[in-house]
Formats: C-alpha cells, sequence, structure tokens
C-alpha cells in the first residue's frame, strides 16, 4: 500500500510531497473466523445427515425386497434329524387310547420286563414251506424281546408265480414210499453194500458189511 504524503500552508498551498510505502498485516478478524467456522460445520451436518438417508432408504428397498421373496418362495430343504431324531416327539400323542387292545404288544420301545424266548413248537417233517414261513412270522411279529422295537418284521413269499414253486416236495422226496432202490441189487456184488444201506432195514445188517 502506497501513500503519498504532503506538507501544505496556512492557505492550503502544497508545499512538497514524499511517497512512503506503508505495509499493513493481512489477516481476519475473529468475527469473520468464527463465521467461517460456522458454515463449514453447517456443511458438514448437511452432507452426513444426506448420506446417512440415502443408505437408510437403501436397507429399506432390501429388506422389503427379501420379505417379499420370503413370503412367495417357500423352501423344502428341511429332512429333519434323520435317523439320530427319534427320541424328539412323544409316540404316546401319536396314539388313540381307543384303538390300541389292552393285550397287544408294543413294538415301538423296549420292554421293561425281559420275557423269556417262546419255546416253539417242533416242526413236523411234511409240513409246506410256506405254513412254516407264515407260523415263523406270527411267532416273530409277537415277540417282545425281537429287535427292531419301532418296526415289524416283514417278509415276502415269493413261491407264487416262480419256477421252482413251493419247495415242500423236496421234502417230500425223502419219504420211504417214493424211494425205492431196489434196483441197486441188479447191478452185481460191487454195489451189494449200496443196495443193502438203501433197500428194506430189515435186511441190513451193518456188522456184515466188510
Amino acid at each position: 500500500m502506497t501513500i503519498r504524503v504532503c506538507r501544505c500552508d496556512s492557505d492550503g498551498t502544497i508545499l512538497s510531497c514524499n511517497v512512503e510505502a506503508i505495509f499493513l498485516p493481512v489477516g481476519l478478524s475473529t468475527g469473520a473466523l468464527i463465521a467461517i467456522l460456522l458454515c463449514i460445520v453447517i456443511l458438514l451436518v448437511i452432507v452426513v445427515l444426506y448420506v446417512a438417508l440415502r443408505r437408510q432408504k437403501k436397507k429399506d428397498t432390501l429388506m422389503t425386497s427379501k420379505e417379499d421373496i420370503r413370503d412367495n418362495v417357500i423352501h423344502y430343504d428341511d429332512e429333519g434329524g434323520g435317523e439320530e431324531d427319534t427320541q424328539a416327539f412323544d409316540i404316546g400323542a401319536l396314539r388313540n387310547p381307543k384303538v390300541i387292545e389292552d393285550n397287544k404288544i408294543r413294538r415301538d420301545i423296549k420292554p421293561d420286563s425281559l420275557c423269556l424266548p417262546r419255546q416253539r413248537p417242533p416242526v413236523e417233517d411234511n409240513t409246506d414251506i410256506r405254513d412254516f414261513i407264515n407260523q415263523r412270522l406270527q411267532e416273530n411279529d409277537v415277540d417282545p424281546t425281537a429287535p427292531p422295537y419301532d418296526s415289524l418284521a416283514t417278509y415276502a413269499y415269493e413261491g407264487n408265480g416262480s419256477v421252482a414253486d413251493s419247495l415242500s416236495s423236496i421234502d417230500s422226496l425223502t419219504t420211504e414210499a417214493d424211494q425205492d432202490y431196489d434196483y441197486l441189487t441188479d447191478w452185481g456184488p460191487r454195489f451189494k453194500v449200496l443196495a443193502d444201506m438203501f433197500g428194506e432195514e430189515e435186511n441190513y445188517n451193518p456188522d456184515k458189511v466188510t
């Protein structure tokens, strides 16, 4: 900043002038600094509020979309606990006490008292195989000591419609009435032992066999 200083007389006439350069400090007043800081703070607050509102709006849009998908699409991929999930329910609530017989043995739980296995009657030589299987199935179904306790042991009879049909004919071939070994006597002395063994019992004497 340049200032021109002049000397004048009483009438105002300029006598002499000098040019002086004066340097004034450049700065801001306290009021100006406070005003600038307030403006900066207000701008920062506005920016933060704008960003927060945009994020909140975007988050609400995503949540609404997920809820729409969840309400319209159902995932059926829950297969339960498998074989390990056998005690997570009360089987008694699924049973109707009016239908259950009093003397019927429960197969879904292990019996409290151990029962001795039943003495099975001896099977006759000429019993049909199908009757034999059915008899064993009935005995196994009512046997409280036969595991598993949550299911019945079911078997299928495969004799019907098969080429072999029934196996009872095998047992019928072993009866003495259907077997005739008298032809062994016609084969000569080499087959005499076999003829005596498979012939009449009264004709066979093991002491005479050499």
